[in-house]
């Protein structure tokens, strides 16, 4: 069965996993998810991920999870660009999360970012998600 929307996904799978309190996580991998994972690595929401080839031509994405005293560092994710609804805005209309203790995912011309850096090279796009 094919997926409409595959970063969904992703964000729930990750909500999921904080609930039951995995230590990890395996979904399964794309371009996208993998330049998602990485914002999230830098900006220490999670440890670390890595690319793990399976059976045929399917990779997945495991992310290592970061908890501080068994409380997750990821307190709420919000997908906010839908298939149905596209959500585009300028670079300085970009949105602060949490009064600056979250992070926008932005998908911009020169890739996937954080609404930080996208504001600082002054380009608009694609609110995919937000994270605190």
């Amino acid at each position: 069965m094919s997926m409409s929307d595959p970063i969904a996904d992703f964000l729930t799978r990750i909500r999921n996993a904080i609930k039951a309190e995995k230590k990890t996580v395996d979904i399964p991998s794309s371009k996208l998810k993998i330049g998602i994972a990485e914002i999230l690595k830098n900006n220490s929401f999670i440890h670390e991920y890595s690319v793990i080839e399976k059976a045929g031509n399917k990779n997945y994405l495991s992310l290592k999870l970061k908890y501080n005293d068994g409380i997750s560092v990821i307190g709420g994710l919000k997908k906010i660009s839908k298939p149905g609804i596209r959500r585009y805005i300028k670079s300085d209309k970009i949105p602060r999360v949490r009064n600056g203790l979250g992070i926008a995912i932005v998908s911009t011309s020169k890739g996937i970012m954080t609404g930080i850096q996208a504001k600082k090279l002054n380009v608009g796009g694609e609110v995919i998600c937000t994270i605190w």
